[in-house]
């Protein structure tokens, strides 16, 4: 269990509550704090990319980083969705939406285990890259930034919904399928 991915899953979770610490900074609102906020999740998402890169290139990929990585990321989109939906900065819908999807996808993995653990699909590769490209924007203080980047982070973040929705009934019908991972 202790190797370098498994080690960066853990670094993950382990950037979540600094995360929130400079988020919630001062008002919630202030621009450096914001800012620092958005760099600790960009570092916190380059994590789960090196990570899932590192087990796979060194054939180091275990059931525990199978399972664990996914609720870090979990844990992480979730904490900056709730985050910014507390501060106003996004609509508690959006917020409820993905976590229905995202915890709802959690207990499948878990009610499944037994004969698998259901691994990553593309669409939900894609869908937590466009998940944290939109998280990010919104991060970032964009009420001091021209209304287009607001406009961008709209259009990310309905993408983003779009493929949360699409991906978590791929992976209902992949579970009543009983596809899974043998390796």
């Amino acid at each position: 269990m202790a190797n370098v991915p498994n080690l960066l899953t853990g670094l993950r979770l382990v950037l979540v509550p600094i995360f929130l610490l400079f988020l919630f900074a001062g008002d919630g609102h202030e621009t450096g704090s914001r800012i620092t906020a958005f760099a600790i999740f960009a570092v916190a998402v380059i994590t789960d990319r090196v990570d899932g890169s590192l087990a796979r290139s060194y054939g180091v990929v275990s059931e525990f980083g199978k399972l664990a990585d996914p609720i870090a990321d979990k844990t992480l989109m979730g904490a900056a969705l709730i985050g910014l939906s507390m501060l106003g900065d996004l609509p508690w819908w959006v917020t409820i939406v993905i976590l229905i999807r995202e915890i709802g996808v959690t207990l499948l993995r878990f009610a499944v285990i037994k004969r698998g653990v259901i691994p990553a699909s593309r669409g939900g590769k894609l869908k937590t890259l466009v998940q944290a490209i939109a998280i990010g924007l919104f991060i970032l203080p964009l009420h001091s930034w021209p209304p287009v980047w607001q406009t961008i982070a709209w259009a990310g973040m309905w993408v983003a919904i779009v493929l949360t929705l699409i991906t978590g009934v791929e992976y209902v019908v992949s579970a009543l399928r009983g596809n899974r991972d043998d390796t």
